[in-house]
């Protein structure tokens, strides 16, 4: 039986759905299956990891039937969670995703040396923003609400780990989402050659932007 869309805790029967959000929303927030030949490639990088590293700060939108149409993955220590990326994630994909031998080139080989490199995770200015977190809705589902839901899901879930705040690193392509960001608070972090992207952060603790 239907019921009204809800936030609820990822269930290792959502990973296809997961799979098709992340590769549906991993080109400046649209689709990128058209750059990468392997539909695996983005999840392996921003949502297998998070759901199986860290599934206690996994949470997915469910439509009511079951189905995930969006979600929020969180790492509570990104200094450890880039640790147990390359010593736990990395082995299982390595095969399948070589570390290219050349500079990249192509989109696959950008992203597959960045699947090489977790360590680009950790940086000195983000001390203090412990947390960070990716979050993708599917574009029937943006502009609803829900993504504020699952971010106050998420930050609820840090506060209670006794995270103090959060950062989340974007594409400075994607204005919608930054739009999204500022209205729920995160403000810009001083990071150093940052490149084409942004470095977000904000506390986790509750707040009237979250409730609005």
């Amino acid at each position: 039986m239907q019921t009204e869309p809800f936030v609820r805790r990822y269930r290792p029967s959502d990973r296809t759905a997961l799979a098709d959000i992340c590769v549906r929303t991993a080109h400046e927030g649209g689709d990128s299956s058209g750059l990468y030949a392997d539909s695996e490639l983005m999840p392996s990088i921003f949502a297998y990891p998070y759901v199986e590293l860290e599934p206690e700060f996994a949470f997915v939108l469910d439509d009511g039937t079951g189905r995930a149409v969006g979600y929020v993955l969180g790492a509570a220590d990104t200094d450890w969670f880039a640790l147990r990326f390359r010593t736990e994630w990395l082995p299982k994909v390595a095969a399948r995703y070589p570390e290219p031998a050349r500079e990249p080139v192509t989109p696959a080989e950008e992203m597959t040396r960045l699947l090489h490199t977790p360590e680009h995770m950790v940086r000195d200015e983000l001390a203090a923003y412990p947390a960070h977190l990716h979050i993708d809705l599917l574009p029937a589902w943006q502009g609803r609400g829900y993504g504020r839901a699952l971010i106050r899901t998420l930050l609820a879930e840090l506060r209670a780990a006794g995270v103090p705040a959060v950062h989340l690193c974007m594409v400075q392509a994607n204005t919608k989402a930054r739009a999204f960001y500022d209205r729920l608070g995160f403000t810009p972090l001083a990071v150093p050659d940052p490149g084409p992207v942004w470095y977000l952060g904000r506390p986790t603790a509750a707040d009237a932007l979250l409730d609005a």
